[in-house]
């Protein structure tokens, strides 16, 4: 079948495919059909073969969005990085996805330069949109001699792995693991656009976050399937974002809590000659979203296109709370929609009862392959059928589910999942400090902050300002504790199990929700 990048250029040449409001510069979709095949083509001359890994990190941008459609439709597996990560973050994930091509924004290259030589099983680094760094070829230079027409059909299209992704997301064990899907499902997608309203072909979708991010490279790379533009944000500013939805007729996005929160902030003159008009599917996930917010925007965007999703990297999209319901249930992310299933179970495998809290099992044809080089794996119910990502949740009558706390210690900042057991796992390499605890306490902006308890070792002093230059010159900035609090002994069980709900509890305490 032919690829559907290039089934929208034959049929809507002329047709608007990215905005970019910052460069001032639009693309059709034949001229990003055109890109995306010399990208394809360049591949090929590297030598890049079908089902090989390739890498791609970079704020929104053309280029960005080129490759992803490139690696699709070249048979690669996608696997996105996130330009925030430090250097060592970035050398880690290249690494262990087993990548062969890395393409990356010059405005990052510097970061991940002094690690290119230790990493060798990359035999080619490509940078764009800027100057190169000692290692790297220049992509544009690459594109440059290549045909912009299709590309030669794959001879070995049965590979299993071609055409795919792996996202990374971090675990148990400290350290980031790709999540393999190499399948999707028709009709689980086309069920989630009926449930969100997005099934026609006049659609335009805003990046409200960055694309390395599940959802929102979900939605967009959604929108483009259905031959609809991609306005294109490098870098979210509210004001910037209210202005770009009014201008460009904007229909569809896809957001986290801080982000909509920041537009509701914006001074009343500046919300008083918004339009929203043309909006109908705000989506709003990546963490919990607080009632008081869903209100504000009703209050200042308008009603009827608030809609909450709940999901994960690992099983997709699982529920949809629509417009109608945003307010008449509070607490809820809605209800499962299409061919998806959710059940409720207690600690001994048994049903829990309506409203009753229990572990959360999904069955979902959307569910990843599973975890790159790692035992490990999601919980699963008895049949195998039923996975989990650890989430405590309750089922009204009406089959709305809500999420009520975490099993994992997991910390959604901003609508970041950010991992103690990593930020514990680089604390514990300062000398002075003996016990670590890392957990998220409420945070009005961004959900949810990262809170640090240490203790330091006997006869040692820590100074809390030197160990956070520690953590900033380790870590990304948004995994870097905001605040920490220094106690003699951290509570541990006999077995040595650190008891840390026993710490977070005293932040949560008054609240119905825990995170």
């Amino acid at each position: 079948m032919p690829d559907i990048l290039a089934i929208h250029a034959a049929n809507t040449p002329e047709k608007i495919a990215v905005v970019d409001p910052a460069r001032d510069r639009e693309t059709s979709f034949q001229q990003l059909n055109a890109l995306v095949n010399q990208i394809v083509r360049a591949f090929s001359e590297l030598g890049i073969k079908r089902g090989e890994r390739l890498v791609w990190c970079g704020p929104n941008s053309l280029f960005v969005l080129a490759v992803i459609h490139a690696a699709r439709k070249a048979g690669l597996v996608a696997v996105p990085l996130s330009y925030r990560f430090t250097g060592e973050e970035m050398a880690y994930v290249i690494d262990n996805s087993g990548a062969s091509i890395v393409i990356i924004d010059a405005e990052q290259s510097s970061v991940i330069a002094p690690h290119v030589a230790e990493i060798k099983r990359v035999r080619h680094w490509l940078s764009f949109d800027g100057d190169l760094e000692l290692g790297f070829e220049s992509l544009e230079t690459l594109l440059a001699v290549q045909l912009d027409e299709e590309p030669d059909e794959p001879s070995n299209k049965d590979l299993a792995t071609a055409g795919s992704s792996m996202i990374y997301t971090s675990g148990t064990t400290g350290k980031p693991k790709g999540a393999l899907r190499t399948t999707s499902d028709t009709e689980t997608v086309f069920a989630l656009l009926v449930a969100l309203d997005l099934q026609g072909a006049d659609e335009v979708h805003i990046t409200t976050g960055p694309l390395y991010h599940s959802g929102p490279l979900a939605f967009a790379t959604m929108t483009h399937s259905l031959g609809c533009p991609i306005v294109l944000l490098r870098k979210f500013n509210p004001s910037d974002w209210l202005r770009y939805v009014a201008d460009y007729r904007v229909t569809n996005t896809f957001s986290a809590p801080t982000q909509l929160k920041r537009v509701v902030s914006l001074p009343p003159a500046e919300l008083d000659k918004a339009d929203m008009s043309s909006m109908r599917c705000l989506i709003a996930n990546a963490a919990p979203v607080p009632y008081a917010l869903k209100e504000e925007i009703i209050k200042k965007l308008g009603s009827g296109f608030l809609y909450e999703v709940y999901g994960s990297t690992e099983l997709g999209v699982v529920t949809v709370l629509k417009p109608e319901d945003q307010l008449r249930k509070p607490g809820s992310c809605g209800q499962p929609y299409g061919p998806i299933g959710v059940k409720i179970l207690r600690d001994d495998g048994t049903q829990a009862d309506i409203d009753e809290p229990g572990e959360l099992f999904i069955s979902t044809r959307l569910a990843m392959d599973g975890y790159h080089e790692t035992d490990e794996k999601l919980e699963e119910s008895n049949d195998g059928n039923w996975k989990s990502v650890g989430d405590i949740a309750s089922v009204d009558s009406e089959g709305y589910v809500s999420i009520r706390d975490r099993k994992k210690d997991m910390i959604i900042s901003g609508g970041m999942n950010i991992y103690p057991v990593e930020i514990e796992s680089v604390l514990h390499e300062y000398p002075q400090i003996l016990d670590v605890a890392v957990f998220g306490i409420p945070d009005e902006e961004w959900g949810e902050s990262v809170y640090c308890i240490v203790s330091p070792r006997e006869g040692q002093v820590i100074d809390l300002n030197e160990l956070r230059d520690f953590a900033v010159s380790r870590l990304a900035k948004y995994k870097c504790p905001r605040n920490y609090e220094i106690r003699s002994e951290l509570p541990r069980t006999e077995a040595g199990k650190l008891l840390k709900r026993h710490l977070r509890d005293e932040f949560w305490v008054g609240r119905d929700q825990k995170v």
